[in-house]
């Protein structure tokens, strides 16, 4: 079972990225294998903020923790 604490830590790891375009990512559960975040700064507004959260965030995640069965964002 895949906890909050393991995301986190691979979160942190792509934090940088978010934050060189002024955005960032807040991680606010873990059920079922689906990982509940909260875009912010520039990711919370952007156009592309579906794109960032499926093939960048999801896939990165996926990757690196097989267990994640997909991550979805929740309203601000």
């Amino acid at each position: 079972m895949i906890t909050a604490e393991q995301v986190q830590k691979e979160l942190d790891k792509i934090r940088p990225s978010l934050q060189m375009d002024g955005g960032d990512v807040e991680l606010i559960d873990v059920e079922d294998g689906v990982v509940k975040v909260k875009l912010q700064g520039a990711c919370a507004g952007c156009a592309f903020s579906q794109m960032t959260l499926k093939n960048g965030i999801e896939r990165f995640l996926k990757e690196k923790l097989p267990e994640v069965k997909g991550v979805v964002s929740v309203p601000q």
